[in-house]
């Protein structure tokens, strides 16, 4: 159906993929309740991994108050299984799909919806806000770390645009039914960087996706240091090992941690063997440390002295772990 032509609003599916986020659960359903979409055109669907804390209780408490809001069980816990799911038992002509530690402002869905279709594009979304899930020094630090170049690269669904643009990934996506029928749904076999591969296969096949600059999304951010190390970790594992199933959905700006990576492996086991391998790994490490102070200077400028002393470590935190995590997703490809 041609919405432009008529009065009547799409339809639009809302997805929660989620497991255990009590912390977290509440203020995402709440967002999606103060919209200024029409309640009567909305459905909400809470997917669930089978929670082991409270946000089946509070999910459930919802659902008693009458909000137009379905808890859904995914007894495979994992995020593809639970979008599926979700897009299976939905009836939307445009599927919304908004992580648990997500919540958009007012006129997210109003926005989104009127851009897919004035625009005749097939999938939107927005850019992030980070919060911080802990207030705390070094939380902070991760925040500035994850919105600026350095730590992000071109990503602009994170560190944000000015305009309109073609994008590969965004926050609060809104995806046209049409999309999952003509290039079917979320992969299975991808445990994290499900989306990207579903975006990738969409802009393959001739599809339209774009970044909507005001359409903002608050993204809670892990804020510690063990949580902080192990999501870019596991986030750098799913960059490469997909390429076991024949999937590619990295893109050049994923990259420079994984050749970082490797580059210190290699160094050093040369610096073992050869006397230019000290200097190769002196090299490396020089080179690095150069362009971390500098990015870590500009922040601090900014930001606050103080932080010119913790940026490296974040940024170091970021590009290791993230770059080993690939490392360990090429390994694992041969090692499993």
């Amino acid at each position: 159906m041609d919405f432009r032509k008529t009065n009547m609003k799409p339809f639009v599916s809302v997805i929660i993929p989620c497991r255990n986020e009590e912390k977290f659960i509440e203020k995402c359903i709440d967002s999606l309740l103060q919209q200024t979409y029409p309640r009567e055109r909305m459905e909400i669907f809470v997917v669930d991994g089978m929670s082991e804390d409270k946000t089946r209780e509070l999910v459930k408490g919802y659902i008693e108050r009458h909000a137009p809001l379905r808890l859904l069980d995914n007894p495979k816990k994992y995020n593809p299984f639970a979008l599926n799911i979700g897009i299976k038992n939905s009836k939307g002509d445009v599927v919304m799909i908004l992580d648990a530690h997500n919540t958009c402002e007012r006129d997210h869905v109003e926005k989104c919806v009127d851009f897919l279709y004035k625009h005749n594009a097939d999938a939107v979304g927005g850019a992030s806000r980070n919060l911080p899930q802990k207030e705390t020094f070094f939380s902070e630090a991760i925040g500035f770390c994850l919105s600026d170049f350095f730590g992000a690269g071109n990503a602009f669904y994170r560190i944000g645009t000015e305009k309109p643009r073609e994008a590969d990934a965004f926050f609060g996506k809104c995806y046209k039914r049409e999309v999952f029928e003509k290039i079917g749904l979320f992969n299975e076999k991808l445990i994290r960087s499900q989306d990207i591969d579903l975006n990738k296969r969409l802009k393959k096949a001739g599809g339209k996706l774009i970044l909507i600059p005001d359409a903002v999304i608050s993204y809670y951010y892990r804020s510690d240091l063990s949580s902080f190390l192990r999501h870019n970790f596991l986030d750098g594992t799913w960059l490469t090992y997909p390429l076991k199933f024949k999937i590619k959905v990295f893109s050049l700006r994923h990259l420079f941690p994984l050749f970082l990576a490797a580059g210190l492996v290699l160094a050093t086991f040369l610096s073992f063997l050869f006397w230019w391998g000290k200097f190769f790994l002196a090299l490396l490490i020089g080179a690095y440390a150069v362009s971390i102070v500098f990015f870590s200077a500009k922040i601090a400028f900014k930001r606050g002295f103080k932080y010119v002393f913790l940026m490296p470590v974040v940024f170091a935190i970021r590009h290791l772990a993230y770059g080993f995590g690939s490392l360990w997703g090429l390994i694992r490809i041969f090692v499993k």
